[in-house]
């Protein structure tokens, strides 16, 4: 059982390198072809919108489902669960995607100024993130089924198929954009993700999932789903939290400039890069283990499985974000910096990301007591306290601009929102669930913030001999010399957690 953990985590750890890196792909190419023009600032400002409901339905289905259908097939009823969800989904799918189109050109009008652009060509871009959300708004029904599918997988522990199936929606994108910007201009990113959302179900429905697993055509069975929708709902809603704080970001970017919202964008992008890779993957893998915990009333294995989630997130992610910070300039011009994307914008886009870096690791940190309260089926418990992170957020994007009076303003809120948002929710599960071990926590992670220093102080050693190479061989050195340092000083001071990791990948 531990070798076949080990062999799916190592295969959807592959997979999601290879989703995060479409994804980067797919910015690259937008930053390319658009730069930080008002047509990407458009785009980006529809799909930030349409986002919200695509993760209302995508990480929200998951963090619902895997633990409902683990628990109806532990019953013998998965198939009759799978086939009630898909159904309920369908409809609600539907609802959410004619709604969005229908009051976008109402809304984003309302909340994307621009005030540095020319009336006529404000009035351009303000149509071109209208039509564009209306898109991403028809493609969102084909994301809920979509949800649904990609949440039974990873109950299966296909998460590899899972991750495939957001690859073939990026992919399509990419290919759209590169093939079709010339003509139609940013209309090209928005088709080529409704041509991709449309690929991807018909790969689920023909290869993914097993045909006699569910029934999409049939009664609703409205018994089975209710219970179901009160656990889903306040999950979903708070999974939407980031990228509602993300379209937070994008409204008092667009009171600046176009530009602020590009760099805004590219900047989160490329800075959470680390936490969709790392965050997620560890979330995603502990998810069915902490399920199953509950399922067998095994609350030890449970609350072994958070501080485990907790320390393995903060020993890859923690050198991983200050690596980036210590490289942010070189790594926003090897990724950005070319086509339609100035010098200028790589300058501004990194003065964005360093203050972006506290997000990212808070959040990461959080999405592990998520999965926790997730796999007890009480996501409504920390859904006022991410509500109230909205509220913050706002609150603090006036407090900093009013400081600052400038745009970096945003990803500073963003980030002390985040160190907020973990805290209280850190409070709420040991108060609410237990209290965890924090000796082992604290120790640890004191292990390994020394460690991460230890890091940074050979790399500051290192730089007057690297400044001067190739931008790329001296990222390539400067990443090659920071992990093996780490590594080692992780090892030095007996770090547990790192142990515990040698330990697990021999066995296996």
């Amino acid at each position: 059982m531990g070798r076949k953990l080990a062999i799916t985590g190592i295969l959807f750890v592959i997979a999601s390198l290879f989703l995060k890196v479409s994804g980067l792909l797919r910015d690259m190419v937008i930053a390319y072809q658009f730069g930080d023009s008002y047509q990407s600032a458009a785009y980006f400002a529809a799909f930030a919108m349409a986002n919200t409901f695509i993760l209302f339905f995508t990480t929200g289905m998951k963090n619902a489902f895997v633990p409902s259908f683990i628990h109806a097939q532990a019953d013998g009823k998965g198939h009759h669960h799978f086939s009630q969800i898909i159904r309920g989904t369908m409809v609600l799918g539907l609802i959410v995607s004619a709604l969005g189109a229908l009051v976008s050109p109402l809304l984003l009008p309302l909340l994307f100024q621009f005030p540095n652009l020319q009336p006529d060509v404000r009035a351009d871009a303000i149509e071109l993130s209208v039509a564009l959300a209306i898109i991403f708004f028809i493609a969102v029904f084909l994301v809920s089924l979509n949800s649904v599918y990609e949440a039974y997988l990873d109950a299966e522990n296909k998460f590899s198929l899972s991750v495939i199936s957001q690859i073939i929606v990026i992919g399509s994108t990419i290919l759209s954009t590169l093939l079709f910007a010339d003509e139609i201009g940013a209309y090209s990113m928005a088709f080529g993700y409704l041509a991709g959302a449309l690929l991807s179900y018909i790969a689920k429905r023909l290869w993914f999932v097993p045909k006699g697993s569910h029934k999409v055509i049939g009664k609703l069975d409205w018994e089975e789903i209710k219970p179901f929708s009160i656990i889903f709902i306040p999950v979903a809603i708070t999974v939407m939290v980031g990228q509602v704080n993300l379209t937070i970001d994008n409204i008092f970017a667009s009171s600046f400039s176009d530009s602020a919202v590009n760099y805004v964008n590219y900047a989160k992008n490329i800075v959470h890069f680390p936490q969709a890779i790392i965050g997620v993957t560890i979330g995603t893998i502990i998810f069915p283990i902490l399920s199953k915990a509950i399922a067998n009333a095994n609350e030890k294995s449970f609350k072994q499985g958070i501080e485990y989630g907790l320390m393995l997130t903060l020993l890859v992610l923690l050198p991983a974000v200050a690596g980036m910070m210590w490289l942010m300039q070189d790594l926003i011009t090897i990724v950005y910096e070319r086509g339609a994307f100035t010098a200028d914008a790589t300058a501004a886009t990194a003065n964005v990301g360093y203050l972006y870096l506290g997000s990212v690791l808070f959040f990461s940190l959080q999405n592990i007591l998520n999965k926790a309260f997730y796999s007890k089926k009480q996501g409504h418990v920390i859904l006022r306290i991410s509500l109230f992170s909205i509220a913050l957020n706002v609150a603090l994007n006036f407090l900093f601009i009013a400081l600052l009076d400038s745009y970096l303003a945003i990803p500073l809120a963003s980030s002390v929102m985040a160190l907020v948002y973990f805290a209280l929710n850190w409070v709420v599960f040991n108060r609410t669930q237990g209290k965890l071990n924090s000796h082992f926590i604290v120790k640890d992670a004191a292990k390994i913030f020394a460690a991460t220093a230890v890091m940074l102080l050979a790399l500051w050693l290192a730089s007057g001999i690297l400044e001067d190479l190739n931008i790329y061989i001296r990222f390539g050195l400067t990443a090659i010399i920071g992990a093996i340092v780490y590594v080692i000083a992780a090892l030095a001071l007996k770090t547990e957690i790192a142990r515990f990791l040698i330990s697990k990948l021999r066995k296996s």
